[in-house]
């Protein structure tokens, strides 16, 4: 569900947004109605990001005493990631993005997706919500492009592959396949397996698998719901790759343009969304394999042995791919410490 652009036009935008925005703190004052947007239907059922969108617009009316008043813009309907992130960085505003919304401004949180480098969801809520790396992450985004990391955002749990040529449960299975990436860092991770992968937009994915132009896929349960990708993939391989997550953001001068007050309460309102989110998703989890196995699609749940030989071929990969973008190994050496895998530091 994601597009790829320029990361220099974006960091070019940024300074030209904070400089020469002198009359938007004014303006944010003013503003009682903010506008959020983020991808995906309005249906709880099949999307998470809405869940939170919709508990967070409830709570900011209430904590705030109806002075802030969200506005939610399902379905990328104020634009793709490229366009939503410019307008966050230029006027007052709410945003859910991906990684390819945030990586054009920090290449870093990359290195947050790791694969298998979460055990479980409480082991990926404590890297972010209390690791030393996320928080130079925060900021950073905050000091490049005048936008504030307000919270990671579940969107489904963790990420499964999907197939429509055969079984996947060990790495060597891959040899061969033709898999969508959404993002460069996935296509890294497929080749480390033995199989090839090319960028598609997420809009794109079911035409692209039910064609043939790819074989399959990796996402959260909810997510292959979502685009019905049930019905072009046959095979489901939960191997747990990465914690499947989205970052709210806002800008900067529309908050520090708020009372102290105003900004405590919204900020009460993003954690306790957040946290009512997280018990949704997580409880949903099983049943949306559940579901999609009452489609037709054959789960197959890997072994010890065979999730031990994906970590085994993908982590060392996928950190070599992250030297090849020149990111500073003092990023990765922060990650592996907050998650407690210090065994993997040069």
């Amino acid at each position: 569900m994601t597009l790829n652009f320029p990361l220099v036009s974006m960091k070019t935008l940024a300074a030209a947004c904070l400089t020469g925005s002198a009359l938007m703190a004014s303006q944010a004052m003013a503003q009682t109605t903010i506008n959020l947007g983020y991808n995906g239907a309005p249906d709880p059922d099949k999307n998470a990001v809405h869940v939170f969108a919709e508990n967070l617009k409830t709570l900011v009316e209430e904590k705030t005493d109806g002075d802030i008043q969200l506005r939610l813009f399902p379905n990328s309907t104020l634009g793709e990631e490229q366009e939503r992130m410019e307008q966050t960085m230029s006027s007052p505003m709410l945003n859910i993005a991906s990684f390819a919304g945030v990586s054009p401004i920090a290449d870093e949180i990359f290195v947050s997706a790791i694969p298998f480098l979460f055990d479980d969801f409480e082991a990926a809520r404590t890297f972010f919500d209390e690791g030393s790396y996320w928080e130079e992450v925060e900021n950073v985004v905050k000091e490049r492009a005048g936008i504030e990391m307000l919270a990671v955002v579940e969107e489904g749990g963790f990420l499964a592959f999907t197939n429509d040529e055969k079984p996947i449960s060990h790495p060597d299975d891959f040899e061969g396949l033709r898999f969508r990436a959404m993002d460069p860092s996935q296509v890294a991770l497929y080749e480390s397996f033995g199989a090839s992968g090319t960028p598609i937009p997420w809009t794109e994915v079911y035409m692209a698998l039910r064609t043939g132009v790819a074989d399959g896929q990796m996402n959260p349960p909810m997510y292959i719901i979502l685009g019905s990708l049930y019905e072009v993939q046959d095979y489901l391989t939960l191997a747990n790759i990465q914690y499947s997550n989205q970052f709210l953001v806002g800008n900067s001068q529309m908050m520090e343009s708020w009372e102290a007050e105003t900004r405590n309460a919204f900020m009460e309102a993003v954690t306790e969304a957040n946290q009512q989110a997280r018990e949704h998703n997580e409880s949903q989890v099983e049943e949306r394999i559940a579901y999609l196995e009452e489609q037709g699609m054959e789960v197959i749940r890997p072994s010890e042995e065979d999730l031990t030989a994906f970590r085994d071929i993908g982590q060392p990969a996928y950190l070599e791919w992250l030297k090849e973008r020149d990111i500073e190994q003092r990023w990765i050496d922060m990650a592996l410490e907050d998650a407690g895998m210090s065994d993997l530091l040069n």
